[in-house]
């Protein structure tokens, strides 16, 4: 059988019962935040904006890597530009603007 004998007073009871609410208020406070649709609204673009820095920051770090690996393709370790990779590239873009201003003219003509 439980024991129900309860030494405190009754003011001790009240103040008991008094704190209670008080934290039970507090709940009931943070909870109504947490469901307004504003809160609601707020938290998923929060994590959308998170979502999006992250995936933006991974292409960044992606694009990094590439131009650096470009780089040094035409670039040695001193710095010093490579004119035997330099020229190669610079003709093939050359050549290939070349073919589009004429296919382009062509297309008009």
């Amino acid at each position: 059988m439980a024991d129900t004998s309860d030494t405190r007073t009754p003011a001790q009871i009240e103040a008991d019962i008094r704190r209670r609410r008080e934290v039970l208020a507090e709940t009931l406070d943070e909870i109504g935040v947490r469901v307004h649709p504003k809160t609601i609204v707020g938290d998923a673009r929060a994590k959308v904006v998170a979502n999006v820095d992250h995936t933006l920051g991974r292409a960044y770090v992606q694009v990094n890597q590439v131009v650096s690996e470009v780089r040094a393709q035409f670039v040695d370790e001193e710095g010093a530009p490579r004119p035997e990779r330099i020229v190669p590239a610079a003709l093939a873009v050359v050549g290939v603007v070349g073919l589009l201003v004429l296919a382009s003219r062509r297309r008009r003509g």
